[in-house]
């Protein structure tokens, strides 16, 4: 028999359906399903790479955590990543086929349609439970003759639908009531409760406005969950203003870390173990605030690296950057930061630019070329040179992944890290460049502060340069304490008897 399925849509973008659905993962796993997360189509410049090199939603890879499997490439059969030009590139089941602009998308609807079916299907026969995650609104009347992941998916399948709300934007009411309105009738019968989300205050004084709800709706509110602030989730895509301003407005710090905040920046939830660190503060650095003088500068990865490079030097940063680092300030380049720490990149296909050939920072002594093969790998690694920034992290074992289109050339002798497994394969190759004092990094390798022996040996190298003794952290962080947190603050606002004689057979 197939797996049962539960839907979780939304009224708009950014409501939280994300983290429910991480949320309902990890509750469903405690109560012994077996459980696996799925999102038909997903758009986002957070990418994570599967074992088998397959490219999925870096959410759909959190809410398998959550649910205590290997995350797959059918969780997520459908990723879009933006690009400059009012374009995306377009990955099935793992794997970039094409670009496409909104006008063209949709051409491939028979195309991903199928992926889409397939995978589910597939899921549904080797788990109990498949908890879907809608995307956007179901009832964008401008583009629900191209939706291919809310409704259409919850038909195809005869799912149950959470519809939920972020009460923190205000409008839930209108927003809830006119969702459903717009559904059509067989559409609008699949709603079986409406979930409010980050909710602030006295519960009391939004009974009347639940009760007028749910007379004028006929569908139970499923739950009211609080807001949290010290949950630690990957985020799916851009961070909160609230958040940003957080971190930019730290006081208690020893180390300051700036983060070049592109407009197409990619994987920066690979950042996440530097807010955790005592003393540390991280910044994001966006178009109008100051550099500063942080004691360390990270490029991060981008999706389009020569559009995120010319807007460095539109808005001056360029200059800013390359005046810290020859005053002593180390940077490292991950990725798309990498091809930007070199001399030129090269284009001839029109992979990214028209630009055949592109000067980049000239900092590192490196060139790059992009190619239409894309390198999507899980990897082990090891740090094989002791200086600079390095100066403390010689041996240091890493687990990370790679994912670009292109290869950089480097001198042999300044190649910092042995790549000892690919994909699961064994391997003997180099990665990345150094520069001759030490200050300069880049690398292919995302993931890097992830790896706690490595992200300290950085941090204590650049405290002693000032002096100062960073603290132990207090406990290592767990990935599974914070699901198991979320779940309970979850599952405490949830009514969850009906919603479990939803999801059970029989």
């Amino acid at each position: 028999m197939p797996a049962k399925t539960l839907m979780v849509q939304g009224t708009g973008s950014s409501v939280g359906k994300s983290v429910l659905v991480t949320a309902l993962c990890r509750i469903f796993q405690q109560l012994g399903f077996r459980v696996a997360p799925f999102k038909a189509q997903n758009m986002s410049l957070n990418s994570y790479v599967t074992a088998d090199g397959h490219e999925i939603g870096r959410a759909q890879a959190v809410q398998a955590e959550a649910a205590g499997i290997a995350p797959a490439v059918e969780m997520n059969p459908v990723l879009l990543k933006p690009e400059a030009d009012n374009c995306s590139q377009v990955i099935i089941r793992g794997k970039p086929v094409t670009k496409t602009s909104a006008a063209e998308f949709p051409k491939l609807k028979p195309v991903l349609w199928s992926a889409i079916t397939e995978s589910l299907d597939c899921l549904r026969s080797r788990f109990d439970l498949i908890v879907i995650e809608g995307a956007g609104s179901p009832a964008e009347i401008n583009l629900k003759d191209r939706d291919l992941v809310n409704m259409k998916v919850a038909l195809y399948c005869n799912s149950p639908v959470l519809l939920a709300a972020d009460i923190d934007r205000g409008g839930i009411f209108a927003s809830l009531v006119g969702t459903m309105d717009l559904l059509e009738p067989e559409e609008r019968a699949l709603v079986e409760g409406f979930v409010i989300n980050k909710f602030r205050g006295d519960i009391s004084l939004l009974r009347a406005g639940l009760d007028w709800l749910e007379k004028r709706t006929g569908v139970p509110v499923a739950g009211v969950i609080p807001y949290y602030h010290d949950i630690d989730i990957a985020e799916e895509d851009s961070m909160t203003i609230e958040k940003r301003r957080a971190m930019k407005f730290r006081s208690d710090f020893d180390l300051d870390i700036a983060v070049i905040a592109f407009p197409h920046i990619s994987n920066f939830d690979e950042f996440d173990p530097l807010e955790r660190e005592p003393r540390v503060r991280l910044r994001y650095v966006e178009e109008r605030d100051d550099l500063g003088e942080p004691d360390l500068i990270i490029l991060p990865g981008t999706k389009s690296t020569v559009a995120d490079l010319n807007f460095l030097r539109a808005t001056a940063r360029d200059g800013q950057i390359i005046r810290q680092v020859s005053r002593g300030i180390p940077i490292i380049g991950i990725c798309g930061g990498y091809q930007m720490l070199g001399e030129t990149i090269h284009d001839p296909e029109k992979i990214e630019s028209t630009a055949p050939i592109t000067p980049a920072l000239a900092l590192l002594s490196v060139t790059s070329r992009f190619s239409p093969v894309k390198s999507t790998h899980q990897i082990k690694a090891r740090t094989t040179i002791a200086r600079g920034i390095l100066a403390k992290a010689n041996g240091a074992p890493l687990s990370g992944y790679e994912i670009h289109m292109g290869q950089t050339e480097s001198p042999n002798g300044t190649r910092p890290f042995s790549i000892e497994q690919r994909s699961g394969e064994s391997c003997s190759d180099r990665d990345g460049c150094i520069s001759e004092d030490g200050h300069i990094l880049g690398t292919y390798i995302h993931g890097l502060f992830h790896n706690d022996m490595w992200r300290r040996a950085i941090l204590c190298e650049l405290a002693e340069r000032k002096g100062k003794t960073l603290p132990a952290m207090t406990s290592p962080f767990s990935a599974d304490e914070e699901y198991d947190r979320l779940a309970a603050h979850v599952r405490a606002s949830l009514n969850m008897d009906p919603i479990l004689r939803l999801v059970s057979h029989g």
